[in-house]
């Protein structure tokens, strides 16, 4: 690993005095990032670290789905005919490429069942690999991983070599 990159997920945060005991008296689902971060590290995958995931998933969960009703209700009005070659053919790489977006939202959909799954087992905020915790600071960005860094970069140059 380049020791210029900073790991947020192994970085010690210096926790705010004030923060520090915030997140005893506040619901899981309305702790900010930075009261969860200064939760100690006893306190790993809590309850209220996990009504905190949970909260966040599924909030991701419900703009996915919105959007995708709109990108339905979106290509429904689009279908009108458009004499202009040109102009079809922008209308037709604009539906594309919104297909395409949507093609990856369902995918991150699934991931997101997948991890609201892991979090009733228990199995959520643990590496698949190694068991270890994953770490808040990598949950808070990518609330789907499944991988600590360390095992999704192995993951990661195992591919580069090998390929897919």
């Amino acid at each position: 690993m380049n020791s210029s990159v900073i790991d947020i997920t192994k970085t010690p945060h210096k926790a705010d005095p004030k923060l520090a005991n915030a997140w005893k008296s506040k619901a899981g689902r309305d702790l900010t990032e930075a009261e969860l971060l200064a939760m100690p590290d006893s306190e790993y995958m809590n309850e209220k670290q996990i009504e905190f995931f949970r909260a966040r998933l599924q909030s991701l969960k419900d703009d996915l789905l919105s959007n995708a009703g709109e990108t339905t209700e979106h290509l429904r009005e689009d279908t009108s005919i458009v004499p202009d070659p040109a102009d079809r053919a922008t209308i037709e790489e604009e539906h594309a490429l919104e297909l395409r977006t949507r093609d990856r939202e369902r995918k991150l959909l699934k991931k997101i069942a997948q991890s609201l799954a892991r979090l009733d087992s228990g199995e959520y905020g643990f590496c698949d690999e190694t068991g270890e915790p994953i770490g808040l600071g990598r949950l808070i960005a990518r609330p789907t991983a499944t991988l600590s860094l360390e095992a999704q970069q192995r993951r990661e140059l195992k591919q580069k070599m090998f390929g897919d």
